[in-house]
């Protein structure tokens, strides 16, 4: 149960952080300061800095309340022209590159924390306008936290600038595929690294209990530390399904057990599973591969038509492939006793390697130079050493015969079906 909860805990977390955690955060701080600076004014803190430093605060009505009205009438636009930026720059980034890559773009903490400093400022701002009352005999103004508004608007402005720069960097195509394969590529060498050489040893499941899932979405990531606690406690071994990145339906198989479970367990090992209607590349290096095989596609496009793009992007799925080669296709967790506790299933590498290949020669077989590129691709993969599996190189010198008769039936250029004969004859 604890197990449980914590995973539920952490899911919760992991959700907003990739959505408005920080715009959410520093809001509620925002709040919080304007109601201590509240308690300080009112404890006297302006009228002991306007004894001993004049210059901290500010001191007329008038003045105060048209820099705070001011202030909250420029944020408000320069939110609204923020957002206003983003939605364009999503829906060029949608158009020109693939739907895929806008969840990435969406929970980049840099923009978050920058809405958020705004949220923080107009809130601070609101509420210090609102404390600001008719001028008395005995009632001092909060000019201390007129000023701090001052040099919270300040920061904003700052951070606006920031803004505009970062997200004109962001949307451009290469950045945006060095993030995707820097994610990727760390998240796989955390896998490879996390695997033994006990790996090969995989438990027969096909007579173990199946149970299904009850709930739909993305099957996204696994709490490994949760469902090691309910192995190791209930001593089960479990085997788990479906691939990351799967879409699960209600009934469809989830994992099985080598034991049959009662249903407080089953619940324990369901809530170590999150589902997700988004996918992210920090928890399914896969859809890396997908996403740069989408742009390298849609560069090709007629209406786009820019085969650089296509290049670069082969050269990142080709370090990814070679990366992958170290992996195995299943991996096991073992037991504190060095027992294999959990087996997760992985796409098989020729899989993936097929699902790449197959989009790239149906939609770039016509282009000599994209040709060229993918011989070299597959060249190098073949020629890499101390791979994790022989079957491996099988699968490589297939896609290599595919591509060799696809671009054969594409090309009708001799020098070209020349080049292409001269390529696969080196391989």
């Amino acid at each position: 149960m604890i197990a449980y909860l914590s995973n539920f805990i952490k899911n919760i977390y992991q959700l907003e952080s990739k959505i408005a955690f920080y715009p959410s955060l520093l809001s509620v701080l925002g709040l919080a300061f304007a109601f201590t600076m509240y308690y300080f004014e009112s404890i006297g803190i302006s009228k002991y800095l306007l004894e001993n430093a004049p210059v901290l605060v500010v001191n007329d009505t008038e003045t105060a309340r048209n820099l705070l009205t001011t202030f909250i009438a420029g944020l408000i636009s320069i939110m609204v022209f923020s957002f206003s930026m983003v939605m364009i720059l999503l829906n060029q980034a949608s158009s020109n590159f693939s739907p895929r890559i806008l969840p990435g773009l969406i929970s980049n903490r840099r923009h978050q924390i920058i809405l958020g400093i705004y949220n923080f400022t107009l809130l601070y701002c609101i509420f210090t306008l609102v404390s600001i009352e008719p001028e008395g005999n005995k009632y001092q103004l909060p000019g201390f936290s007129v000023l701090l508004a001052i040099f919270a608007m300040t920061v904003c402005l700052g951070a606006f600038i920031y803004f505009i720069h970062s997200i004109s960097q962001e949307i451009q195509v290469n950045n945006i595929m060095d993030r995707i394969f820097y994610s990727a590529k760390a998240r796989l060498q955390k896998l490879i690294d996390l695997e033994n050489d006990d790996d090969v040893n995989v438990p027969q499941t096909s007579k173990w209990c199946p149970i299904t899932s009850h709930r739909s979405g993305y099957f996204q990531d696994l709490n490994l530390k949760a469902l090691k606690e309910i192995a190791q406690e209930n001593n089960i071994q479990l085997e788990i399904i479906p691939t990351k990145g799967t879409y699960i339906l209600p009934k469809q198989l989830l994992f099985k057990s080598n034991v049959k479970l009662d249903d407080k367990i089953i619940d324990e090992v369901n809530g170590a599973f999150r589902f997700s209607k988004s996918e992210l590349i920090e928890d399914n290096y896969l859809l890396a591969f997908k996403q740069i095989t989408e742009i390298a596609v849609k560069a090709m496009s007629p209406g786009i038509n820019d085969p650089g793009t296509a290049i670069n992007a082969i050269d990142y799925l080709t370090e990814l492939f070679s990366l992958r080669l170290y992996k195995n296709d299943v991996n096991i967790v073992y037991s504190d006793k060095n027992e294999p506790m959990l087996k997760i299933n992985t796409i098989d590498f020729q899989e993936v390697l097929f699902q790449v290949m197959a989009a790239l020669r149906t939609y770039c077989s016509h282009d000599i130079i994209i040709v060229q590129k993918l011989f070299y691709m597959l060249n190098y993969l073949k020629d890499k050493d101390h791979i994790k599996l022989e079957i491996y190189h099988k699968a490589i010198s297939l896609e290599i015969e595919n591509l060799h008769e696809d671009a054969t039936n594409s090309l009708k250029n001799k020098a070209d079906l020349a080049i292409v004969s001269q390529l696969y004859s080196n391989t």
